[in-house]
């Protein structure tokens, strides 16, 4: 078994999409998944949230979510705003353990690194089990600071990145783009493994399966 968490440099960077195609990935590989979304926020009793997208992407079908709150804020935020328990490490931990007969376990978090699942955060999470972090950041402008502060805070603490994926990159990449592929790498030190085109979230999981084996670099594994 094998445990991949899955964070942001922060909100609306394309986590979702990407766990989806690692998801897909591994299944298309023929080994068994399970996807995990500790909390998920903003979403109503009875709608559909990140797992639902993962799944009509990926074609998983084994997925957990271990608590839900209706305010489109930070978990721990949410929970209080709702008069709700607040998600605890111990539970989390107990929870991803329990989906332990898939080969590869994907856990999302909610918005960056940092941001407070419950009385943790992701960066919390990856010490307690041990596991490594792959990094989703965007293309543009602002992107080399974020992603230079997340993976400095994943080094800080031990945690191992296991690379950074572009949750979006545009059909027509401008400058800074261009560049920040390429500069990446260099200030963080860690591998770019990964560029998801834009809109792909959007698409049907026919052409979104068939697409994912070009979306990652020919080396890189989410089996560790």
């Amino acid at each position: 078994m094998s445990v991949l968490l899955v964070t942001g440099t922060s909100t609306e960077v394309g986590k979702t999409v990407v766990t989806a195609a690692v998801a897909a990935a591994a299944l298309a590989a023929g080994r068994s998944v399970a996807v995990c979304k500790p909390g998920q926020t903003g979403v109503a009793a009875g709608e559909p949230g990140d797992l639902a997208e993962v799944e009509r992407l990926s074609g998983v079908t084994r997925t957990s979510e271990f608590a839900r709150y209706p305010d489109p804020l930070a978990p721990d935020t949410a929970a209080r705003r709702a008069g709700l328990p607040e998600l605890t490490v111990a539970e989390t931990v107990a929870g991803i353990a329990a989906l332990d007969d898939a080969e590869l376990i994907l856990v999302e978090g909610a918005g960056g690194l940092l941001v407070r699942l419950g009385d943790f955060t992701l960066l919390d999470l990856a010490q307690k089990l041990d596991a490594p972090v792959l990094l989703v950041t965007a293309a543009g402008l602002g992107t080399l600071n974020h992603t230079e502060l997340t993976t400095r805070a994943l080094h800080s603490a031990g945690v191992r990145c296991a690379g950074l994926v572009i949750g979006s990159w545009p059909a027509e990449p401008d400058l800074a783009a261009t560049c920040n592929r390429v500069d990446l790498p260099r200030v963080t030190g860690v591998d770019l493994v990964g560029a998801i085109p834009e809109g792909a979230g959007s698409w049907d999981r026919d052409r979104f399966t068939a697409a994912v084996p070009g979306w990652f670099t020919p080396d890189w594994s989410p089996f560790t």
